[in-house]
């Protein structure tokens, strides 16, 4: 048996990377509501008893050798504190992360976690890396509107108010400290890929780096950023291109486009004094350093 790797469905995975490492993804869930203006879409997370069936059947997968979950940011969704809640009824046996985050850097920890659960690693072994992984990760989104987010209640106070002076711009979104804030404004979309691209290149200081570009319906934007970001960053940079999943189209609205890098290093100043990790090889799976 080995430790079970559970994430939600705000991580983006792909299929084939869920059945290649035998993530468990929890769906959160998405209504369909009727509104002024026709039917509107929106979300909800996963309560305590879901996620304590789920942990349950996953405890049972792992031969008692322990659960980790990482589960969407807790400023932007519920799910984080009915997990904690879950998680009480397993002492020391579930393990759950905030990922301060949503999209693939929440995916690339699962990925992380779930390779090295395969090489039999404990459940500690699996957390470390996890959270490494999610220490190094950052996301930027390019949306074509505001109005999805502000709607959803999803967007800092701060940004909600500068809403209705966005409407005319193609605003780019990080996420900072598990919510989102803005951090520039465009005319056009050349120019705020061109943006997005220097963002990623800066804080890669030249170091290879994973990067997942996810989209809601833009497949052809989609490459295009892909493209220019394999041309700014170095050599042994990994890349997808997936399609955002449901949860999180319903927020970012049509043409989103979503960028998740996993850099080499940690921001500068939360580096360790260890020395620098380093990967000669991004590979889409790729297989974290064990601890």
């Amino acid at each position: 048996m080995s430790v079970r790797v559970v994430t939600d469905s705000a991580a983006g995975l792909p299929p084939e990377v869920i059945t290649e490492l035998d993530i468990c993804v929890l769906d959160l869930h998405v209504m369909d509501n009727a509104g002024a203006g026709g039917k509107e879409q929106s979300t909800s997370g996963l309560s305590a008893l879901e996620l304590a069936a789920a942990y349950g059947r996953q405890m049972e997968r792992s031969g008692d050798d322990g659960v980790l979950a990482i589960h969407l940011s807790k400023e932007l969704s519920s799910t984080w504190s009915a997990a904690v809640t879950a998680s009480g009824v397993f002492p020391d046996t579930v393990k759950v992360l905030d990922s301060e985050t949503a999209g693939m850097v929440m995916g690339a920890a699962a990925m992380a976690a779930a390779r090295l659960a395969q090489d039999g690693a404990s459940l500690e072994e699996c957390r470390s890396a996890a959270a490494d992984t999610l220490a190094r990760g950052k996301t930027w989104v390019y949306l074509n509107s505001t109005e999805d987010l502000r709607r959803s209640g999803r967007m800092s106070a701060a940004t909600a108010m500068l809403s209705t002076a966005l409407l005319a711009t193609k605003p780019i979104m990080s996420i900072a400290d598990g919510k989102l804030e803005l951090v520039g404004r465009t005319r056009t979309q050349t120019k705020a890929f061109t943006k997005v691209v220097d963002l990623v290149a800066s804080r890669a200081d030249g170091q290879p780096a994973f990067v997942a570009v996810q989209h809601n319906d833009a497949p052809a934007e989609a490459e295009r950023l892909r493209h220019l970001l394999e041309l700014a960053l170095a050599k042994g940079s990994s890349f997808m291109v997936v399609p955002l999943t449901e949860v999180l189209s319903v927020h970012a609205g049509p043409g989103a486009i979503g960028v998740s890098v996993v850099f080499s290093t940690p921001e500068p100043e939360e580096a360790p004094a260890k020395p620098r990790l380093e990967f000669p090889s991004f590979g889409p799976l790729w297989h974290p350093p064990r601890p």
